[in-house]
């Protein structure tokens, strides 16, 4: 379909095609000079000691699991309410997803009070869920996590250009994991990140990531090495160059972006307020600095979503949902050893969010012409 107003869009130029032609030119496309210099540039941007560039989040979820040591024997806090990949990640392993609850209808993330009446003798670790680009209550969760001895991991798939307290969301906890899928902030198309300031935990992501070899092609080709050991019972998540070349550019793009987003979340809650005041924007009042990833809307008490994102749809205006949660999956019904408790939060908000667009190419008489048509649905 042809959408007026898309969900969201990418912004690319000649800068990108000329960073892909470059690595086509030169004739070498798996982990060398692009994937060292994304790596260091991203590092360098989020404030981390280390950054492994990745095929995915999802990977970068996964390896992060099974660095923090993950068994069977193990269960791990996670949001509900978050892409299916936050919990799968905990499976692959054999440890236990336990589902903790979302703060309120205006905080999406995973609440303090929550994840401590979620711990267990087997807790041995917490993937917090940055939601939108919005910081999650970092300083409790982590003064929980120390006093229970659990790991914390962050998923900050949302969160590119994202700050809390001074420091960049994913660094905070012992990893956190990015995206650089084709609605993100900045994008590669398929991609990821994981950072650490543990010096031993990215020896192990990096010897995990393929395959758990010593060295590489690229060491090879330069003539650093002829042969290799296997130290790891890895994977191969690698990145290619031609999206690390591409990450580059919009790495240094992204800032831009995200001012452009902030300023329209601002007209959002502008125009919503005035043509659709019983439509809730949360987030009024965010933890630091978020790169407003989405734009999530709480539609009132009895609304028929469908309805209402049918009849945007009508006028041309795509939306989503962020996200169905988790636990209500059919994959995932099955195992009522995934919960400790209600999840009441989170299933009220689950029920009534709707995406609206936001991406930095939208201009102020979009967002008017969304807010005017959800208004025009509500009715």
């Amino acid at each position: 379909m042809a959408w007026k107003i898309p969900l969201a869009d990418i912004d690319f130029d000649k800068q990108e095609e000329e960073a892909a032609l470059r690595v086509i030119r030169s004739r070498w496309l798996s982990m060398g000079e692009e994937i060292q210099a994304f790596e260091r540039e991203f590092a360098q941007f989020t404030g981390a000691k280390h950054a492994l560039a990745l095929s995915s989040a999802t990977a970068a979820l996964h390896l992060s699991c099974v660095a923090a040591g993950f068994t069977p024997e193990d269960e791990v806090i996670v949001p509900s309410l978050t892409f299916v990949a936050t919990a799968n990640a905990v499976r692959y392993t054999g440890a236990t997803p336990i589902f903790a609850d979302v703060t309120s209808s205006d905080d999406l993330t995973l609440s303090p009070e929550a994840l401590e009446r979620s711990l267990s003798p087997k807790t041995r670790g917490v993937i917090v869920m940055h939601y939108g680009g919005y910081a999650c209550d970092m300083s409790a969760i982590l003064e929980i996590a120390r006093r229970k001895n659990i790991i914390v991991i962050e998923d900050s798939a949302h969160t590119v250009g994202s700050y809390l307290h001074g420091k960049h969301l994913g660094t905070h906890g012992a990893m956190g994991c990015f995206s650089f899928f084709s609605n993100k902030n900045m994008t590669t198309g398929e991609g990821g990140m994981v950072v650490t300031d543990d010096d031993a935990l990215a020896e192990k992501l990096k010897a995990l990531r393929s395959h758990g070899m010593t060295n590489l092609s690229w060491e090879r080709h330069l003539g650093r090495a002829w042969s290799y050991d296997v130290t790891e019972l890895g994977f191969n998540y690698r990145m290619d160059e031609i999206r690390a070349a591409i990450g580059r550019v919009q790495l240094g793009k992204v800032t831009g972006f995200n001012a452009r987003r902030a300023a329209l979340t601002e007209k959002y809650r502008e125009y919503l307020s005035e043509l659709a005041p019983q439509i809730q924007m949360p987030f009024a009042q965010p933890r630091g600095e978020s790169c407003h990833h989405i734009l999530p809307i709480l539609l009132p008490q009895g609304a028929d979503r469908r309805a209402f994102m049918e009849a945007l749809k009508a006028q041309g205006i795509q939306t989503s949902i962020h996200y169905p949660p988790i636990h209500q999956f059919q994959n995932y019904m099955a195992h009522a050893e995934f919960l400790h408790g209600a999840l009441s939060v989170t299933e009220d908000v689950c029920a009534r969010e709707v995406t609206l667009p936001l991406y930095p190419a939208m201009q102020e008489e979009d967002v008017r012409a969304v807010a005017q048509a959800a208004q025009s649905a509500l009715r």
